[in-house]
C-alpha cells in the first residue's frame, strides 16, 4: 500500500513529468490577480494522460474511503475538479454533482449542477489550493443545500497560510495529494529545477505578495 509520503511524491513528480506544474524562479508567471509568482499550476493537464489520471483517481478513492467512509455525493468544483470529481464518483459508484463559482445568470440559476438532497453526504474534489476561497465557496452552497460536507479533497496545495485559516474557519477538513514543500523537493532531487533556486521558491511560500512586490521591480 502507498504511504502518504510516497503519494506525495509520485504525484509531485507526475505534475512536474507533464509540466501540470512548471517552476520559474528567474522569470515569473503572472496570476490572474496581477501577482507574479514563480509557480503555475494547471493540474487539467493530468487529465491528457491515462496513467497519472488513473493514479490521481485511484489515490483520491482511497483518501474518500479511508479518511471518511461512506458518502452519498461526489461534488466537484468547476471547473478543475468536474473530471476528477466525475472519476472518482464513477469509481466509487455514487452520484456527481458539480458546484459552480456563482449562480447561472440564465436558465434556471442553478449553482450546484446535478441532484443533490438535504441531509446527503458529501466529498468535496478539487484540482488546486491556493487561499481556498473559490474552494470553500462550493462548499457553502453544498450546506445551504442542506448538504453535509465531511471534507475536500484536491490534487494540489500551494501550503499557503491564509489557506489553512481559511478552511480552519469554515470547518472543513482538506486533504490533498501532494503539496508545495513536496514539489520543491522533488524538482531539486529530479533536477528540474537548481538547488540555488531553492531559497527563493520557499520565500514565496512564506509570503507571496512581498515576493511579488520585489519581482514586480525586476
Amino acid at each position: 500500500m502507498i504511504t502518504n509520503k510516497d503519494m506525495a511524491a509520485q504525484t509531485a513528480e507526475f505534475l512536474l513529468k507533464v509540466k501540470a506544474v512548471k517552476l520559474n524562479n528567474e522569470h515569473p508567471f503572472t496570476w490572474a490577480s496581477g501577482r507574479k509568482s514563480p509557480i503555475y499550476c494547471d493540474n487539467r493537464l493530468t487529465l491528457s494522460y491515462p496513467e497519472i489520471r488513473t493514479f490521481i483517481r485511484q489515490q483520491f478513492t482511497s483518501i474518500v474511503a479511508d479518511r471518511w467512509g461512506d458518502v452519498d455525493v461526489i461534488a466537484g468544483v468547476a471547473t478543475g475538479g468536474i473530471a476528477q470529481g466525475a472519476l472518482v464518483a464513477q469509481e466509487l459508484g455514487r452520484p456527481f454533482a458539480y458546484v459552480r463559482s456563482e449562480h447561472k445568470s440564465h436558465g434556471l440559476t442553478n449553482q450546484i449542477e446535478g441532484e443533490v438532497h438535504s441531509g446527503q453526504s458529501v466529498v468535496v474534489i478539487e484540482d488546486l489550493v491556493s487561499t481556498g476561497k473559490s474552494s470553500l465557496v462550493a462548499v457553502r452552497a453544498l450546506r445551504e443545500a442542506g448538504c453535509v460536507v465531511k471534507g475536500m479533497a484536491a490534487i494540489f496545495t500551494y501550503g499557503l497560510q491564509v489557506a489553512e485559516e481559511n478552511f480552519k474557519a469554515e470547518g472543513v477538513d482538506l486533504a490533498t495529494l501532494t503539496d508545495y514543500s513536496t514539489l520543491i523537493e522533488v524538482a531539486r532531487d529530479k533536477e528540474y529545477i537548481q538547488p540555488e533556486a531553492l531559497a527563493s521558491l520557499s520565500a514565496w511560500r512564506l509570503n507571496p505578495e512581498r515576493w511579488s512586490e520585489e519581482h514586480m521591480q525586476d
